[in-house]
C-alpha cells in the first residue's frame, strides 16, 4: 500500500513550485537581448561556484493506509545544503535536514486486555497509539539549472538518492518499556529505522548581489515506510504493528538564505579586439560642369567618392548658391535661369548602419564582459565646384559693302546699288540667327538675309550747282534664339554731282512770241536772281503747239521804224530769243545777265518733256496782262522751258537737244523787249 500526501496542501506546494520555476524561466528567456544579458542569460554574472544554503520550512508526510493507518504529523523542517557548480548548467548538492515528525496511528489495535489493565477498562477499545519521532534526512543530488550558472534568477530541477533516519524520541522509547504499555501495545522494541529513497523537485534561486541571495525549494520524498522495530503483522502481536515494505511519501517546502562563494578572475578572460572603425571617406569629386553650359538648359552634376566599398551607404546633400536642393543622390540636375557663376557645394555622409554590438564569446564570463563602444561615426566630407553659365552672344566677323561708293539718282549713268554681305557665327548656346539690316538713309532690299542690297536712288540731295556727298551707315544686327544680339556696320559713300534746276515754264499766247508780264517776273525775279551767284548758266528751250503757225506773223512796221530782228524765225525760236533778251537786255525792265551764260534751244511741237505752266499758265493772270498777251490753261504747250545748269556742266537736261549760244546781232537788235 502506498502512502499519499494530504490534499490540497501538498498539491498546492507542488503546483506552486512548478509554476513559479517555469514562469521565472519563461520570463527570463522571453526578454529582450539587452534585458536577457542583464538578467544573466549569458551566465557567470555572479560568482556562484559554491553555494551554502541554510533553510527552513514545512514538512508534510502522507499516511500508511494499511495496518493501523500510521500517519506522520506535519511539522517544521530545517537544514543546510552545500552545492558545487562545476559547469554552467549542472551542479551537485549535498544536503541534510531535520524534521519533527511525530507518529500516530489512526486506528486502534483492539480492546484493553485482562491482567494489568484496570478492571474498568478491560474489554474497552484501546485509543490510537502515538509517539514522538524525529526524521533526519540527507541526500546527494545533481541540480539541473535551467539558466546558466551565475544568472540573477536561476530556476532549477533536481532528483537524487537520499536516506531518512526515522528516530523515536527517548521519551517515546522509555514509555514503550513500561509493563503496562508492554501489555497493551507490545511496542517495547521501538527503535531507530533507516530507509533509503529518492527525492525530486525544483525551485528558484535569486541573487541579491554577488554573494547573497535567496532560495525557494519544493521537493518530494519517496522511500519505504519506517517500521521503528515494531511487529509488521497482527499475527505476531496483540499490540501495535506497522506493515513492512510499503512506500512512503513526503513533501518539503523550504526557503533559505544562500551564500554564494567563489569569484570570477577576469584577467583570465581578455576582451577580444573590436573590429576596426570604418575608413574615413575620401574627398568627393564633382563632374558635369565641363564644356559649355547654357542658360535655360538642364545641367547634371555627378559626384564620385573614389575607393568606397559598394556596401557602404552614402547620403548626398547638395546646395546651390547656398540654397539646399532636394537631391539626395550622387546626381544634381538644375536649370540655370541666368548667366554667370553658380556655387555648388556637396556634403557626403556615411549612413551605413553601425555594426551590431560584439557578442560575448561562449564561456566568456558575463561579469567580465564589457561590450565595446561602437566606433565613432565617419566624419562627413565636402566638395565645392563652380558652374559657369555661358554669357556670350553671337559674333559678326565681317560686314562689307560692294561697292563702297555710289552715285545719286540724278546721275543716270552711275551705280546706284551696293551688295551688303555679312559673316556671323552664333554662340555655343545661341542656336540659329536672325538678320536685320538697317541704313541711316535710303532703302535696303532683302534686309532679313545675310546678303542684302542697298539702293542709293532714294537718297535726297539738295538741288544746286555744288557737288554733294553723303555717307550712309549700313548696320547689321544678328539675334540668336536666346535674345542675345550683336551689331556691326559699314559705310557707303553716295556722291552727287551738280544737277540742273528746272523752273516753271514761260507761257505764251497763241501765235505770239512776246514775253508777258508773268513770264518777265519769272525770268527776272527767279532765274536772274539765282544766276547772280555765278554757279549756274541758263538754257531756254522754246516750244509751239500743233495748232500754231510755224513762224510768227510779221508785225506791222510803223513808218520810220525797222522790222523786228526775229521776224521770219520759227515761232519756238523767237520765244526762246525773247526770253533770253529779257534776261540780258540790260535796260528798262530787263536784267543784264552775261549773254555768254545763256544758251537757247527750240524743239518745235515736241512736247516730250513735262509741261510746267505754274502760276503763269492760269487765267488768273489775265487782268495784269496786256491785251493779246493773256493766257489760260489751254496755252500750256506754248512755252519756254527754263533750266539752271551748273556752270560748265557737260550734262544737259533731257529736254535739251542742242544748246546754242545767243546770236549777238539778234540780241543787240532785240535789246530789252517791251
Amino acid at each position: 500500500m502506498i502512502t499519499r500526501l494530504k490534499k490540497p496542501v501538498s498539491s498546492a506546494f507542488l503546483c506552486a513550485a512548478l509554476c513559479f520555476g517555469t514562469a521565472a524561466f519563461a520570463q527570463d528567456t522571453n526578454t529582450s537581448p539587452a534585458k536577457a544579458t542583464k538578467a544573466g542569460m549569458g551566465g557567470d554574472e555572479h560568482p556562484d561556484l559554491v553555494e551554502i544554503d541554510p533553510f527552513g520550512g514545512i514538512s508534510l508526510y502522507g499516511q500508511l493506509n494499511t495496518g493501523l493507518t500510521m500517519h506522520t504529523a506535519d511539522g517544521g523542517v530545517g537544514g543546510i545544503r552545500v552545492a558545487f557548480n562545476p559547469s554552467r548548467y549542472i551542479g551537485i548538492e549535498l544536503w541534510a535536514d531535520y524534521a519533527n515528525a511525530n507518529i500516530e496511528f489512526r486506528n486502534s489495535n483492539g480492546n484493553y486486555p485482562a491482567g494489568t489493565t484496570p478492571a474498568g477498562l478491560i474489554g474497552t477499545p484501546i485509543p490510537p497509539y502515538a509517539f514522538g519521532s524525529k526524521n533526519y534526512v540527507f541526500g546527494l543530488n545533481p541540480v539541473f539549472n535551467l539558466k546558466p550558472r551565475g544568472s540573477k534568477v536561476i530556476p532549477y530541477l533536481t532528483v537524487g538518492p537520499m536516506g531518512t533516519q526515522f528516530t523515536p524520541t527517548n521519551q517515546a522509547e522509555n514509555l514503550t518499556k513500561q509493563p503496562t504499555n508492554i501489555a497493551i501495545y507490545n511496542a517495547q522494541n521501538l527503535s531507530d529505522n533507516l530507509q533509503a529513497g529518492i527525492n525530486y523537485g525544483g525551485g528558484v534561486k535569486w541573487h541579491f548581489n554577488d554573494h547573497w541571495g535567496m532560495r525557494f525549494d519544493v521537493r518530494g520524498l519517496y522511500s519505504r515506510n519506517p517500521t521503528f522495530g515494531l511487529p509488521n503483522s497482527p499475527a505476531v502481536t496483540s499490540g501495535i504493528y506497522i506493515p513492512a515494505h510499503q512506500t512512503y511519501n513526503g513533501l518539503q517546502a523550504t526557503i533559505g538564505l544562500v551564500y554564494f562563494a567563489g569569484s570570477v578572475n577576469c584577467n583570465k578572460f581578455p576582451m577580444p579586439t573590436p573590429p576596426p572603425p570604418p575608413a574615413p571617406l575620401p574627398t568627393p569629386t564633382i563632374s558635369g560642369m565641363e564644356g559649355t553650359i547654357c542658360q535655360g538648359k538642364p545641367v547634371t552634376l555627378h559626384a564620385t567618392v573614389p575607393g568606397v566599398a559598394t556596401e557602404r551607404k552614402l547620403a548626398y546633400a547638395w546646395t546651390l548658391n547656398g540654397a539646399a536642393q532636394s537631391s539626395t543622390t550622387p546626381d544634381l540636375t538644375f536649370t540655370p535661369n541666368n548667366a554667370g557663376s553658380f556655387s555648388v557645394q556637396l556634403t557626403v555622409t556615411d549612413t551605413t548602419p553601425p555594426p551590431p554590438p560584439m557578442e560575448k564569446p561562449k564561456n566568456f564570463p558575463l561579469r567580465c564582459w564589457s561590450t565595446p563602444a561602437p566606433p565613432p561615426p565617419v566624419a562627413p566630407v565636402t566638395a565645392s565646384a563652380t558652374v559657369t553659365v555661358n554669357d556670350s552672344g553671337p559674333t559678326i566677323s565681317s560686314v562689307t559693302a560692294t561697292p563702297t561708293e555710289l552715285a545719286c539718282a540724278s546721275n543716270t549713268t552711275g551705280v546706284h546699288t551696293s551688295n551688303l554681305t555679312a559673316t556671323a557665327t552664333p554662340s555655343a548656346c545661341g542656336g540659329s540667327l536672325t538678320y536685320k539690316w538697317t541704313v541711316s538713309e535710303g532703302s535696303v532690299a532683302n534686309n532679313s538675309s545675310p546678303n542684302a542690297t542697298f539702293d542709293a536712288s532714294t537718297l535726297n540731295f539738295e538741288t544746286g550747282a555744288q557737288a554733294q556727298s553723303k555717307t550712309v551707315t549700313a548696320t547689321l544686327t544678328v539675334t540668336d534664339t536666346t535674345g542675345k544680339m550683336a551689331t556691326q556696320n559699314t559705310t557707303i559713300t553716295v556722291n552727287c554731282q551738280p544737277t540742273f534746276v528746272r523752273l516753271d515754264d514761260v507761257i505764251f499766247a497763241k501765235n505770239n512770241s512776246r514775253v508777258n508780264n508773268c513770264g518777265k517776273r519769272l525770268l527776272i525775279d527767279d532765274a536772274a536772281s539765282r544766276m547772280a551767284s555765278g554757279d549756274y548758266d541758263i538754257i531756254l528751250v522754246g516750244h509751239r503747239d500743233t495748232d500754231e503757225e510755224a513762224a510768227a506773223r510779221a508785225a506791222r512796221v510803223r513808218k520810220g521804224r525797222k522790222a523786228a530782228p526775229e521776224a521770219g524765225l520759227p515761232l519756238d525760236e523767237q520765244r526762246a530769243l525773247n526770253a533770253a533778251a529779257v534776261l540780258s537786255g540790260g535796260t528798262a525792265t530787263c536784267k543784264n545777265v552775261d549773254p555768254s551764260r545763256i544758251k537757247i534751244d527750240w524743239v518745235g511741237t515736241d512736247q516730250t518733256s513735262e509741261t510746267r505752266p505754274g502760276q503763269c499758265g492760269t487765267s488768273a493772270t489775265k487782268a495784269t496782262e496786256r491785251k493779246g498777251s493773256e493766257v489760260s490753261e489751254a496755252d500750256k504747250n506754248r512755252r519756254v522751258e527754263i533750266y539752271l545748269v551748273p556752270h560748265n556742266s557737260a550734262t544737259m537736261p533731257p529736254a535739251v537737244k542742242e544748246a546754242k549760244p545767243l546770236p549777238d546781232s539778234i540780241m543787240k537788235a532785240l535789246g530789252c523787249p517791251k
